[in-house]
């Protein structure tokens, strides 16, 4: 699973919200990292929909019609899901950035001797 769906299913995990709140969350809890547009956010909610990970509801604001996502059972589990896969990334991504400041290391001890 991409990091967008991936972080689309987690700001849903916590509340249902519609598109723009999705993409304002999203950026929150990537510190920015991650800015989904609306050619990212909804083409992975209609994706979702059709999967049976989210439903939709639509409600009146302001005299316009704003769909509301919120995750089902199924979403749920995919989100647990992918969390233990991208913990398994995680891991995988730390251990290679310690092999390479053991690499850096001993590259500079190295370069230090007379």
């Amino acid at each position: 699973m991409g990091l967008s769906k991936f972080f689309i299913l987690c700001v849903l995990y916590k509340q249902p919200l519609h598109g723009y709140e999705i993409a304002k969350r999203v950026e929150s809890v990537t510190r920015g990292c991650c800015t989904p547009g609306e050619g990212t956010i909804y083409p992975v909610l209609r994706d979702f929909e059709a999967g049976g990970y989210v439903t939709v509801e639509t409600e009146m604001v302001q005299g316009r019609e704003r769909k509301v996502y919120a995750l089902t059972d199924l979403g749920r589990e995919a989100f647990r899901v992918a969390v233990g896969s991208w913990m398994g990334v995680t891991r995988c991504l730390q251990e290679s950035h310690e092999m390479l400041v053991r690499d850096a290391t001993a590259e500079t001890q190295g370069s230090c001797r007379p």
